[in-house]
């Protein structure tokens, strides 16, 4: 007996070579041979069996159309589009001369801009519901309607919570244009709006630019406000939506937010001596609107003193917003359902020449 190297693993070597030299081998042999053998021969696949796509060397295989992504990943703002998708009408709240900025560009041609920015394909018109200029009832008119379609409009009131002027005037242009539309609902509440409202207190510096992540006690200086009013138009129950979007901004900026009615006075003064009670010093009211609907608020700010942020105006997180609102109707409608290839343009290209 020996090691490793030694003569008996040097035998047991040499028998399992012999063996597998001479019958083993030998049987593995035949039987890949007749396996081989036995094996029916595959007749060359017939022209029937090959892609339709494929057939002519000089064309490119069809393309399938893509499928919707589907489930809590999908993005909201997607939908099925092709040509004669409908239009997208905002309502602009207010008359076209209120609805002048600084600058004088109106608040709904700026919006329509931003609209376009995520719905590119799609005719943007805007209207005013109150006024003799610009007005809704013109925007609904000649709108192209076709029997393929269930829809030729998508109006979008540009308010941010529910407001029973404006949705009157939007009911009233609409009867009596005839205009077969879908009314959404406004752009609030909604997270974004509450992001556009800390965008602008934060560039006048009344809070913090970036999100409060920790627990505040103080404010960072002096000048910044340490509770805030969120102001809302239109009655009950906007301010109710108003309260949504208050504790939305509060977690956003760590502080205490309550809403109230900018058009009762008496409702915000009571709103802000509940903030003075529980110890805030400088608070701010931030109106959550666009602005032609918004009521004098600077002499009021004085006499409840407390500082006074500026409008939402055009932004474009509203206009995400109401493209969001858009693609929610069409997506109820299941205007979003794909198109057949026949209804799709045809390919332009030597590629994808008709077969002759």
């Amino acid at each position: 007996m020996r090691g490793r190297g030694g003569t008996l693993g040097t035998h047991v070597r040499a028998i399992r070579y012999t063996f597998w030299d001479t019958p083993m081998k030998q049987g593995a042999e035949r039987y890949n041979v007749a396996a081989m053998t036995s094996l029916p021969e595959r007749a060359p696949p017939s022209a029937s069996h090959l892609n339709p796509g494929m057939r002519n060397s000089d064309r490119l295989p069809p393309r399938e159309l893509p499928k919707r992504r589907s489930g809590r990943h999908r993005n909201p703002l997607s939908f099925d589009s092709w040509f004669g998708t409908p239009a997208l009408i905002m309502a602009v709240p207010g008359t076209a001369e209120r609805a002048q900025g600084v600058d004088g560009e109106s608040a709904g041609a700026r919006m329509a801009e931003l609209v376009r920015a995520y719905r590119p394909e799609v005719t943007i018109r805007y209207g005013h519901t109150e006024g003799g200029e610009q007005t809704l009832a013109e925007a609904l008119t000649d709108l192209e309607d076709s029997h393929e379609r269930p829809l030729a409009g998508v109006v979008v009131p540009l308010v941010t919570a529910p407001h029973a002027g404006v949705s009157a005037a939007v009911d009233e242009a609409v009867s009596r244009s005839g205009a077969n539309v879908r009314v959404t609902e406004g752009l609030g509440p909604h997270p974004m709006l509450a992001e556009a409202l800390h965008l602008r207190l934060a560039e006048a510096g009344y809070v913090r630019a970036d999100r409060m992540r920790l627990i505040s006690v103080v404010a960072r200086n002096t000048t910044m406000a340490d509770g805030v009013v969120v102001g809302a138009v239109g009655g009950e129950g906007a301010v109710g939506a108003a309260g949504v979007t208050a504790v939305l901004l509060a977690a956003r900026l760590g502080l205490t937010v309550l809403p109230a009615d900018l058009e009762d006075e008496a409702s915000v003064g009571q709103v802000v001596e509940q903030l003075r009670q529980g110890g805030c010093r400088r608070p701010v009211i931030a109106p959550s609107a666009l602005g032609p609907e918004l009521p004098e608020l600077e002499a009021m700010a004085v006499r409840l003193g407390t500082e006074l942020g500026a409008p939402l105006g055009p932004d474009g997180l509203l206009g995400k917003i109401a493209a969001l609102r858009y693609a929610e109707v069409l997506n109820s409608l299941g205007v979003e359902q794909p198109p057949t290839v026949d209804e799709l343009p045809a390919p332009v290209g030597s590629r994808h020449r008709p077969e002759s």
